[in-house]
């Protein structure tokens, strides 16, 4: 008997650009995927040894690192954040594009020389990086969302997070100090599934080869 693969996709601002890209390399999900009233995580596809799980990006990630998903589709700061060693990620998408970033009160009164900072973030590991490599230690607090709110309420005085267009960071009166990292999405596998499965190597190509359809275009 088959094994099942199952491949992970994340909720979300990824999601809507990353059907299509599935589609095409042979990734579709039944139909009840797409209804919005349907509460499942898990889903069966047009191809009768694959089912999709969608989870939070973060989870996409732990799921595939540790083999109870063998694929899946995540933005490179979750794999940047995590760093885990059974994780591969084989193929730029070239889709969910933003960025990393410092923002601040647009009238905070910045400390020269200051060794010390709060910082709110869901990356606390990037953060941290990050700062370390200007000599400042940063303490990370830790959230799941409403980061543009933190320094209003005293929570810290800086946040790390997503950027894309910059009007969520303006409408809450902050702005963006130091970009940090610059962010698409990726096709992650498992290390030891893409070794012993040949079906993992051949949904790695179909995905490159969109990839590289995509960017001749």
């Amino acid at each position: 008997m088959t094994s099942l693969l199952t491949f992970a996709v994340p909720k979300g601002r990824i999601l809507d650009e990353a059907l299509p890209v599935m589609a095409r390399a042979g990734v579709v999900p039944e139909d009840g995927f797409h209804d919005k009233a349907n509460r499942s995580l898990t889903f069966a596809t047009t191809r009768k040894d694959m089912r999709l799980i969608r989870v939070r990006a973060f989870d996409v990630a732990t799921f595939v690192a540790h083999g109870a998903a063998q694929m899946g589709i995540v933005g490179s700061d979750v794999i940047e954040e995590f760093d885990y060693a059974d994780l591969y990620a084989p193929v730029d998408l070239d889709i969910g594009h933003c960025h990393l970033a410092v923002a601040q009160p647009k009238d905070a009164v910045e400390r020269d020389g200051a060794s010390h900072l709060r910082v709110a973030t869901k990356y606390p590991n990037l953060t941290r990086r990050h700062f370390e490599r200007q000599g400042i230690q940063a303490e990370c607090v830790k959230l799941n969302g409403a980061m543009e709110i933190a320094p209003e309420l005293g929570l810290a005085g800086r946040i790390v997070d997503l950027v894309s267009t910059g009007t969520t960071l303006r409408e809450n009166g902050l702005v963006e100090t130091s970009r940090i990292l610059d962010i698409s999405a990726r096709l992650i596998v498992n290390r030891a599934a893409w070794k012993t499965d040949p079906r993992i190597g051949e949904l790695v190509e179909a995905f490159r080869a969109d990839s590289a359809q995509r960017a001749a275009a």
